[in-house]
């Protein structure tokens, strides 16, 4: 399927002599075609379409909705090899990771289908009224509404998972918020593709014309503009620190605030317990390397720290992960930006006096390649300056040797919230993670045991969120059926009509589980 390079407004194809072309990520050249940048006229119009189309949208059927979704999985996976061919050129990728990532896509898709199927989301309460009381009790029903059009931001790091038909945009969709993607400038190719998967499966389904648009460009005020439109009422974002803070604060900053959902930044700290790293030191050593450099290391849940106590173990550890990584074959990074801010990372550490190089994997063999690098700093020192726990994005990561377990509950103290933490132990580590599980319950959105944090199952039951700054609202998740939650908001109705109370609240079977007078019912 040919691009254009074109936006997409509505129903409409939109472009402008001004435009920007994708950058190969292996070589750093330019990549045919142009693709337009949009204006500010542009973003209003995509916002007035959205809230246009909001209404319609919002009460459609859940059965409606649902297929709609199902469409869009169907269009992405008829989208054949052209769509993993032009991510591999944006993104550098290899083609099995990205392929894996098309079915995630598509599959997530098809779960938020299930969910509005099920209609657990709406979380439905009737409360009978008791006029014999004193005072009386009126009669109460509540369900969850959707908040309105949604702005999402494209990530680097996931050209199709957490772009343009990623989590965020499966979730709002779900939830009835016609959505408005920033495409991310690395792989606008990607992005029309999926778009255009987009507008097909909302022409085949009736969908209002807002539904979804696309608007495309390099600079911050693009952004700005979104997130500032007084139409859009919830911002999705997975990206850098200093990126999701400066949407936050835009959007705070307005006469009316919403909420941004934003993904920023995790070291997700694994732990050697000392039976688990006696019984098996080597074989940790390997796979913490593997998990390091998988993806080049660019994973919001690379394992950017691990914490294990001093002695023979973890000296055989540190000898096994050491070997691997000299074996370690550099990786394209995502963005020439990507990879300057990972190098000026790896720098920062190689030159703290309290840090020291461990190893390093084989030179970099490309402009955009990352080498890969470990480091390591004692408990004594992670505490007299915890700032070295700052995320560096790639393949590399910070191991601190603790004297003893009290001093390992001291370093946990100081660490920010996070997405993850990891658990290495065996059954003589119960008590010892005993003692760390309250700690990481209050640190971290999922724990893990004897595994590593890199890849996120897509699942009713998981959680892609944390506390700040993994995440800007920790009691979310982008990842999973509960994302639906961050797109909707609890409406009550006292004593209304029958007529008038949505179907999901009247009495008899209304088709979704709901909560009767206290007692939960599958009517």
């Amino acid at each position: 399927m040919a691009l254009t390079g074109e936006l997409f407004i509505a129903a409409k194809r939109v472009k402008h002599d001004e435009s920007f072309k994708a950058i190969a990520a292996a070589t750093g050249a330019p990549i045919e075609p142009s693709f337009t940048v949009a204006t500010a006229e542009d973003v209003a119009a995509a916002c007035a379409a959205a809230e246009a189309a909001f209404p319609a949208y919002s009460a459609l059927p859940r059965e409606t909705r649902a297929k709609f979704l199902e469409t869009i999985a169907d269009e992405i996976e008829a989208l054949g090899d052209a769509l993993v061919e032009r991510a591999m050129q944006e993104s550098g990728l290899p083609q099995a990771r990205l392929t894996g990532e098309r079915g995630r896509t598509a599959n997530q898709l098809r779960l938020f289908a299930k969910e509005l199927r099920l209609g657990e989301y709406l979380r439905a309460r009737v409360d009978h009224a008791n006029p014999q009381r004193t005072p009386p009790k009126p009669d109460l029903r509540l369900r969850m509404i959707p908040l309105g059009p949604v702005a999402v931001f494209g990530a680097s790091n996931f050209p199709l998972a957490f772009s343009t038909a990623g989590g965020d945009t499966a979730s709002a969709l779900a939830a009835g918020c016609p959505v408005v993607v920033k495409g991310h400038p690395a792989h606008p190719g990607t992005s029309e593709l999926i778009a255009g998967a987009i507008a097909r499966a909302a022409a085949a389904t009736g969908m209002p014309e807002g539904v979804f648009s696309l608007v495309n460009g390099t600079s911050n005020a693009l952004g700005e503009a979104l997130v500032t439109d007084p139409r859009i009422k919830a911002v999705g974002f997975t990206g850098s620190r200093g990126g999701g803070l400066a949407l936050v604060k835009l959007a705070q900053g307005r006469p009316v605030p919403i909420p941004v959902y934003a993904e920023m930044s995790s070291i997700n700290p694994v732990f050697l317990l000392p039976a688990a790293l006696e019984a098996r030191a080597e074989a940790l050593g390997a796979a913490y390397v593997g998990s390091v450099t998988m993806g080049a290391g660019q994973f919001c849940t690379n394992p950017g720290l691990v914490l294990a106590l001093e002695g023979p173990a973890l000296d055989r550890f540190v000898t096994a992960a050491s070997e691997s990584m000299t074996c370690a074959v550099p990786q394209t990074m995502l963005t020439p930006g990507i990879h300057k801010a990972y190098q000026s990372g790896v720098a920062r550490w190689a030159s703290a006096p309290a840090i020291k190089l461990l190893a390093e994997g084989k030179e970099a063999d490309g402009p955009t390649s990352g080498q890969g690098a470990l480091f390591t700093m004692t408990g004594a020192d992670f505490i007299a300056d915890p700032s070295h726990a700052e995320e560096v994005f790639g393949a590399t990561s910070l191991l601190v040797r603790c004297a003893d377990i009290e001093e390992m509950l001291k370093v946990v103290a100081l660490l920010e919230g996070q997405l993850t933490a990891t658990l290495h132990l065996d059954d003589a580590d119960i008590e010892v993670a005993g003692k760390l599980l309250p700690l990481l319950e209050r640190l971290v959105g999922r724990i893990l045991a004897n595994g590593w944090p890199t890849g996120v199952e897509v699942t009713d039951a998981m959680v892609h969120g944390g506390p700040y700054p993994s995440t800007s609202d920790g009691r979310s998740t982008s990842v999973g059926t509960l994302a639906i939650d961050r797109f909707l908001r609890p409406v009550s109705y006292q004593d209304l009509p029958a007529a008038l109370l949505p179907a999901e609240l009247r009495d008899g079977d209304a088709g979704v589980p709901r909560r009767v007078d206290g007692v939960p019912t599958l009517s």
